[in-house]
């Protein structure tokens, strides 16, 4: 296949995976409905960077290997679904944001590593990457590709995930959604958290094939 035509067809495929929902959507979702548009993008930076980790055993082959061990995808499934869940508890304790008498509004500083780090585990321990990426590669790649084309396409594939996550972060924290989801912040959290819980639980449960 022709470099403009691998790229052609990775930038449709992956805006079609990065547009269903899943993890990456509901944390760049609840870190910009409850925690502004700084927060969301900034998860949709971890997303992106844990996407480096997924191209670069893909492109060493490994991807097919771990695609095709059950006890491999066993423990991805494992730590994966336990750590969605742990971020959905989180959200479902949540409790409401007193305000100091006077404050117009919450603000509340937030490490810009943890969420950029919350986002790079959320990516990086989807059980769906291995088997997404052995089927993405599989398309567009040869056994002949120069490793500078190898390279464009994994860049690509992040800038596209770190954009497409970061106009959600910008739609979701614009001034309208901001002040209707301001007063409840905290049942934004449940919500998601417990639809995070959802997602860790069938992570776990789905059958490994």
């Amino acid at each position: 296949m022709e470099f403009s035509h691998g790229l052609f067809v990775i930038t449709i495929v992956h805006l079609l995976a990065a547009a269903s929902p899943g993890p990456d959507f509901v944390m760049v979702s609840q870190q910009s409905l409850s925690n502004g548009r700084s927060s969301g993008i900034l998860c949709s930076l971890g997303i992106a960077c844990g996407l480096s980790v997924h191209i670069i055993y893909s492109a060493l082959g490994l991807a097919a290997v771990i695609a095709n061990s059950v006890s491999l995808l066993f423990v991805i499934k494992l730590l994966g679904g336990s750590y969605l869940m742990y971020l959905g508890i989180k959200g479902i304790r949540s409790q409401p944001k007193v305000l100091e008498q006077g404050e117009g509004s919450r603000i509340i500083y937030r490490s810009p590593l943890k969420t950029v780090g919350k986002g790079f585990l959320c990516n990086v321990l989807n059980p769906k990457a291995p088997i997404y990426f052995v089927s993405l590669f599989t398309i567009v790649l040869s056994p002949d590709i120069p490793l500078r084309f190898l390279a464009i396409y994994g860049v690509w594939i992040m800038l596209l995930q770190f954009l497409w996550f970061s106009l959600v972060a910008l739609l979701l924290s614009s001034p309208p959604v901001s002040r209707r989801f301001n007063k409840c912040g905290h049942y934004v959290d449940r919500v998601f958290g417990g639809a995070m819980v959802a997602l860790g639980l069938k992570v776990i449960t789905s059958q490994t094939s």
